[in-house]
């Protein structure tokens, strides 16, 4: 049965929001939104191990927000923004609610605002 209004979410959307509610992954993504880097490169602002932040980007490239080449020795990590794009559009569907919510209550809140000073008269 399909909901009227409904848009289907898209199937990484919940490895998207899983991977964005760690702050240690969200700092990465913020690093990496200035060029690629090594692990080591990640870790240096961290108190954690490689390994730790090799974890981290794992979880990122399952999400899609991350991949990663291979440069020799080094295995570059780089950000892909697109898969974010979804979560945006998701949420803007409840900034659209939220927005026609605060309207309202603004509204109301004048209505009381102009009741108020026609009783004070």
């Amino acid at each position: 049965m399909e909901q009227t209004g409904y848009t289907p979410e898209p199937q990484n959307l919940d490895a998207i929001f899983a991977a964005l509610a760690d702050p240690t992954r969200r700092a990465i993504l913020s690093r990496l939104a200035s060029g690629e880097a090594s692990v080591n490169e990640l870790a240096e602002p961290f108190e954690m191990s490689q390994p730790a932040v090799s974890k981290h980007l794992k979880v990122l490239e399952r999400a899609g927000l991350v991949e990663r080449d291979i440069d020799k020795q080094r295995r570059p990590a780089r950000l892909k923004a697109e898969p974010m794009a979804a979560a945006v559009r998701w949420l803007e569907e409840f900034q659209r609610f939220w927005t026609s919510s605060f309207d309202e209550l603004e509204g109301l809140l004048e209505e009381l605002k102009d009741a108020e000073g026609k009783n004070r008269k």
